[in-house]
């Protein structure tokens, strides 16, 4: 093959649609952009005007405000998560628990702004845990079996 005899597949140009040749072509006179005015001229797009209906970013409610941006993203670890994590040999349950471990023991894949405790499943075995929150549950069901949980840098609504 030589350069000289590269060609596109067939079909896979379309000749362009020649406007402006007489009104028995149907794209005569106007060229199908109606009378005159401002797109009736090349180089002209006007962005979101929908043909004289109400533009979808004009019919959309404009009020309110949302501090999603600014939430803290915090990694949920379930009870039941931590019992598998120590029924396989993951994590020792003399060992502190916080999130660097938990990462480590394969638990989390990151810790993010940090990580809540919730009650989900059933522990059995007493544990250290350091968490950035925690739900009441949790804390109620690790102190039960003799272990402790320390919320640790978190705002009280966080906890």
């Amino acid at each position: 093959m030589k350069l000289n005899e590269i060609r596109d597949n067939k079909g896979a140009h379309y000749r362009a649609k020649r406007v402006g040749r007489g009104i028995g072509s149907g794209k005569g006179k106007t060229s199908a952009r109606g009378g005159k005015g401002q797109t009736a001229r090349t180089g002209v797009a006007l962005n979101g005007f929908e043909g004289g209906q109400t533009p979808l970013h004009r019919r959309m409610p404009k009020r309110g405000f949302s501090h999603a941006a600014f939430r803290s993203a915090f990694v949920v670890v379930n009870l039941g998560r931590l019992q598998r994590a120590l029924d396989d040999g993951r994590l020792k349950p003399d060992v502190k628990v916080d999130g660097a471990a938990l990462v480590e023991a394969g638990v989390l894949r990151r810790v993010k702004d940090g990580v809540r405790l919730l009650a989900k499943g059933e522990l059995k075995a007493p544990l250290t845990i350091e968490v950035t929150g925690a739900s009441k549950a949790a804390i109620a069901a690790v102190e039960k079996l003799g272990g402790k949980v320390v919320v640790k840098g978190a705002s009280p609504a966080a906890a």
